[in-house]
C-alpha cells in the first residue's frame, strides 16, 4: 500500500522557490494540518540547508550521536526522510536533533556507494534501499508504510524530486502558497525541475480543489492529481 503524498511548497509570485522572504510561520501552521507520519527530503534540500546554516555542519562523533531516540515508534511526531542514493548528506546527527521529528531515515539505492551504507549502520540511521541505479521511490514509500507505519507523507523538497515523484505517479495533492513577491534573478529553483531529473517530457494535469488568502496577501491554491483518489 503507498501513502498518501502531499507536495507543499511556497514560492514566489514568479515561480521561485528561494530568493524571496518565505512566511514560515503560515506554512507550517498550514503545513500541519495533514498530519503526515513522515516528512520527505531531497538531498539537494539538505545540503542547501547546510549551506545556508552553519549549525548543520559535520559535528564531531560522540558516543550519543549512535543512539536512537528512545520509544521512537510511540512518538508522535513525523519521521524525517531523506533520498541519498549518491551518499552526500553528512550532518545526520545535526538532523536528529531537530525537536520537530521523532528520527531520522535515508532512503537509498543499490548503487549507493558501500561505504555511506555502512557509515549509516554505524551510526545507527535506518535505512530503506530501494531501485537500482537510483531510489525506486514507489518501492520505497511502500516500505515505509509496510515497516514504519507512514499512511501519510509531506513531501518538502525541491524541483528535482518533486519531478521523480510526480512522473511515477505518487504524488496525490500540490500545496502552494504564492507569496506576493516579485524574486527575479535566476529562473530556478522552482516547484519542479523535469530537465534536471531527466524527465524533459514532464506534464502532469491537475484539478484545482481550493484557493485561500492567508497570511499577508499569501494565495494557498490547492490541486488534486488527476487520476488520483481524494482523500
Amino acid at each position: 500500500m503507498l501513502p498518501r503524498v502531499i507536495l507543499h511548497t511556497a514560492t514566489s509570485l514568479d515561480g521561485r522557490i528561494t530568493g524571496f522572504p518565505a512566511d514560515l510561520d503560515v506554512y507550517y501552521s498550514l503545513a500541519a494540518q495533514w498530519n503526515p507520519d513522515a516528512i520527505l527530503f531531497g538531498s539537494e534540500t539538505v545540503l542547501a540547508a547546510v549551506r545556508d546554516n552553519p549549525s548543520l555542519e559535520i559535528p564531531p562523533e560522540h558516543e550519543e550521536m549512535f543512539t536512537p531516540p528512545e520509544d521512537a515508534e510511540k512518538d508522535p511526531r513525523p519521521l524525517l526522510v531523506i533520498a541519498d542514493s549518491r551518499g552526500r548528506v553528512r550532518c545526520w546527527d545535526a538532523i536528529r536533533k531537530w525537536p520537530y521529528m521523532r528520527d531520522v531515515l535515508a532512503l537509498c539505492s543499490s548503487s549507493t556507494p558501500e561505504e555511506y551504507l555502512a557509515w549509516l549502520d554505524g551510526r545507527r540511521i535506518g535505512t530503506i534501499v530501494a531501485g537500482s541505479d537510483r531510489i525506486d521511490m514507489r518501492a520505497a514509500l511502500e516500505m515505509l508504510h509496510t515497516r514504519y507505519g507512514v499512511n501519510v507523507v509531506r513531501v518538502d523538497s525541491g524541483g528535482t524530486l518533486n519531478s521523480v515523484l510526480l512522473n511515477a505517479g505518487l504524488v496525490d495533492e500540490i500545496s502552494v502558497l504564492i507569496h506576493p513577491f516579485i524574486a527575479g534573478g535566476k529562473a530556478d529553483p522552482t516547484l519542479c525541475d523535469p530537465l534536471k531529473a531527466g524527465i524533459p517530457e514532464l506534464q502532469i494535469p491537475l484539478r484545482l480543489q481550493s484557493t485561500e488568502v492567508v497570511g499577508d496577501g499569501i494565495v494557498w491554491a490547492r490541486y488534486m492529481v488527476k487520476g488520483r483518489t481524494e482523500t
